[in-house]
């Protein structure tokens, strides 16, 4: 029985898998404090005047709990901060410190360097390509029939 080539949605995961690893040991080289690639994800989504948990758990595809945990893993860090919502007096948001900005901005260029390495590993032009791919717009998910 020969195994069946991987699916789209696994070599996408083994991808992000890649960057998350790389930019994880590059950052700890450099001397920051390393984040889990959940923590690094709620980066990626905060908006710049802040976000609430429940908006960052929707975003990220976890529990509240999960995006809790992560959350105050990063405050505990001094990377993030929890202020008063001005549009619900129920409601915190989760917004950037000044550390946690510098961090995000060495982040992003750390991962600029990267992609440039996976340019010289798999060629600038497939890398343009799986660029232009996944930044297309793909739509709604489709509902199909299953075979």
């Amino acid at each position: 029985m020969t195994t069946p080539a991987p699916s789209l949605p696994q070599l996408l995961i083994e991808a992000k898998r890649w960057f998350d690893e790389a930019l994880r040991e590059s950052m700890r080289a450099a001397g920051e404090e390393p984040v889990t690639a959940a923590q690094g994800a709620v980066f990626a989504t905060l908006d710049e005047d802040g976000t609430t948990i429940s908006e960052l758990a929707r975003r990220v595809g976890v529990t509240r709990q999960t995006a809790h945990q992560a959350v105050h893993g990063l405050i505990g860090m001094g990377l993030l901060e929890q202020v008063p919502d001005p549009a619900s007096a129920r409601s915190r948001l989760i917004r950037t410190t000044a550390e946690g900005a510098r961090v995000h901005r060495r982040a992003l260029a750390t991962l600029e360097v990267l992609e440039d390495h996976l340019a010289v590993r798999i060629g600038q032009d497939a890398v343009t390509g799986l660029r232009a791919a996944l930044t297309a717009p793909w739509g709604d998910p489709p509902r199909v029939d299953a075979p």
